[in-house]
């Protein structure tokens, strides 16, 4: 156990198992002390590397992230202090490397329940190789103005109010760290603060005992005196009785132990920490607090007096000149997040995404106001779903169902169409299926499946504004561009595609007007005259037809309908209806265990 002070203005700590809140309390401290380097050098997240951002002050900073405790140490070999957030089924193991660490000197361990033999085993190893083990069960420790373990002290608010952004006079330790934060603001209300306080732990068998620290702080010039909290249970408070008796303890010493009211109970009573139970009358708060008074502490008749205690002693310390006024400091202002800024109402900020059609805010995710349990209760097809995530309102059924129709049949086309070849070859090339997918949605455009909001633009404009077949067709020819939806490399007048057939089928028999979809079919009937393959392809017809959901369902207006074009929804069910073929192309190559595509040299026109 170290002899005299563990912490500075200087020290540096490994964060094990990575938790924000209390690093960036430590950070928080750390700028409020006016220290000029971050007291977190390395965190240590197991299986994890890289870095964590977050501040220090109003700067942004990275601290790397390490694997293994092993690389953080040879990493940051002046980080002496190992802070660890392990949950008790690791803190143990965890502790136990770090202590066998030769750069570590102080281990803190914050988790309760830690098996009692397996703190044992970490005392042993502790005081043999002349380290500090605080904890289990600690919130940690802090040295006024230096450096803080974790979350000790709380807010950064209460860290102000208790003057710990700069050095005292007074030693304190204690089991509780909750008890801890009341001192911290007791002892700062009456003396000129906290010079370092620890909290051991409520553990049965602390890493390093109340007497431990006592003595620590005897050999600091800097303590004037020293404040204990004990509390019934256990016989850690008679080492300290000792230390009294024997005369290792030269500066005032103010106790109390906590607990007095266990005789009030007519049985044994558990009361927080797994220590805290006595185990007979010398473990008795009442025994031990008379012990300390016989061994020349300081110790008041209640807890309530317990204050006035301090602020007697500490002023006689005073009156003997054993201590100076201390020159009080303004801390510097601690940045606000933002988040939390917002949330009290300090300063507004602009959002950087705007969503109308879907919100996971509340218990459950809504699409276009629509809660997911009435989509799943009330029967919704993924039509329904489209419909509400894409045209944020609720289409009538048959709506839906033309789009469910529309992407079962476009979603494939066979192997040999562009884009499930490209999907082919790189499932082939072992790429994974993300990669396998875009590989041939890249191939959706013009000439392949992407012409739908074409055609459907073009048709709309020619019909809207009254042009007779030959009058669009011969208008587009001089413009030289193609009729989109119009012509197909297999199909025919006396081959015509089954799936346009089967959509102009389902159009007559539940919209109310099919009007886009004739103008299409004259057009169709002009371009036949010019050629047998220029037959109305499944673009044309879904673009058509959509026309047609959308101006006969009476729920989109004219400005909307051109909208809906220029954006290009329409592509999109093809794109959406494609990448179910996509995936399975993939899923089939990689299931048939298909080697690396090569092109066939006799399939390829050699020429200068």
């Amino acid at each position: 156990m170290a002899t005299g002070q563990i912490f500075s203005r200087n020290t540096q700590a490994l964060f094990y198992n990575y938790k924000q809140l209390p690093i960036q309390r430590m950070l928080d401290f750390d700028f409020l002390c006016g220290r000029e380097t971050p007291s977190v050098a390395g965190i240590i997240n197991p299986g994890s590397e890289g870095f964590q951002k977050l501040f220090f002050g109003q700067e942004e900073i990275a601290i790397p992230v390490h694997s293994t405790i092993e690389a953080a140490c040879a990493a940051h070999p002046t980080a002496d202090v190992f802070i660890n957030f392990a949950s008790f089924r690791s803190a143990a193991a965890s502790s136990m490397s770090a202590l066998k660490q030769p750069t570590i000197r102080v281990v803190a361990i914050i988790a309760e329940g830690v098996p009692e033999s397996d703190t044992k085993q970490l005392i042993a190893y502790a005081r043999a190789n002349n380290k500090v083990l605080i904890g289990p069960a600690t919130v940690g420790g802090i040295q006024a103005g230096a450096f803080k373990i974790g979350d000790t002290a709380g807010t950064i608010d209460n860290i102000i109010q208790c003057k710990l952004y700069r050095p005292g006079s007074v030693g304190f330790v204690s089991k509780s760290g909750g008890m801890s934060n009341e001192l911290y603001n007791t002892i700062a209300r009456v003396t000129d603060g906290i010079y370092e306080g620890i909290a051991i732990g409520g553990d049965v068998f602390p890493g390093s005992t109340l007497s431990d620290h006592v003595l620590r702080f005897n050999n600091i010039p800097q303590v004037k005196m020293i404040v204990v909290l004990g509390e019934l249970g256990g016989r850690d408070e008679y080492s300290l009785v000792e230390a009294l008796k024997e005369g290792k303890v030269h500066k005032p010493v103010v106790a109390w132990v906590s607990g007095t009211c266990a005789r009030l109970f007519k049985s044994e009573v558990q009361f927080g920490h797994a220590g805290a139970k006595s185990g007979g009358e010398l473990e008795s708060a009442q025994a031990k607090n008379q012990a300390l008074s016989e061994a020349g502490a300081v110790v008041p008749t209640s807890y309530e007096s317990f204050e006035a205690a301090i602020k007697e002693t500490f002023e006689k310390l005073v009156e003997e000149g054993k201590i100076a006024p201390v020159s009080e400091i303004t801390p510097p202002q601690i940045p606000e997040d933002l988040k939390s800024a917002i949330k009290s109402g300090k300063v507004r900020a602009p959002t950087h995404i705007i969503s109308t059609i879907s919100d996971d805010r509340g218990e459950e995710p809504c699409y276009a106001g629509v809660p997911m349990s009435t989509i799943i209760q009330q029967g919704f097809g993924v039509g329904d779903v489209i419909s509400l995530l894409w045209f944020k309102r609720s289409l009538p059924r048959y709506c839906t169902q033309f789009i469910e129709i529309c992407i079962m049949l476009c979603a494939d086309h066979g192997p040999c169409v562009s884009g499930a070849h490209n999907t082919i070859v790189t499932a082939r090339a072992g790429k994974d299926l993300v990669s396998s997918l875009v590989s041939g949605l890249l191939t959706i455009g013009p000439r392949f499946g992407g012409a739908i909001d074409d055609a459907a633009r073009y048709f709309k404009d020619a019909c809207d504004r009254g042009l007779t077949a030959y009058e669009f067709v011969e208008g587009m020819k001089k413009k030289g561009i193609r009729v989109p939806g119009i012509g197909h490399r297999i199909k025919s007048r006396d081959n015509r595609d089954k799936r346009v057939e089967l959509l102009q089928k389902y159009a007559r028999t539940y919209f109310p007007s099919v009007k886009y979809m004739g103008y299409a079919v004259q057009v169709e009937t002009y371009t036949l005259s010019k050629a047998n393959n220029l037959v109305l392809n499944v673009d044309g017809a879904i673009g058509s037809l959509f026309l047609d959901l959308l101006a006969g369902s009476g729920m989109f207006s004219k400005q909307e309908i051109d909208e809906i074009v220029e954006i290009g929804y329409l592509n999109g069910l093809f794109v959406l209806a494609r990448s179910i073929g996509l995936i399975g192309h993939t899923f089939d190559q990689k299931r048939l265990k298909q080697p690396l595509y090569r092109h066939p040299w006799e399939d390829v026109l050699y020429t200068k």
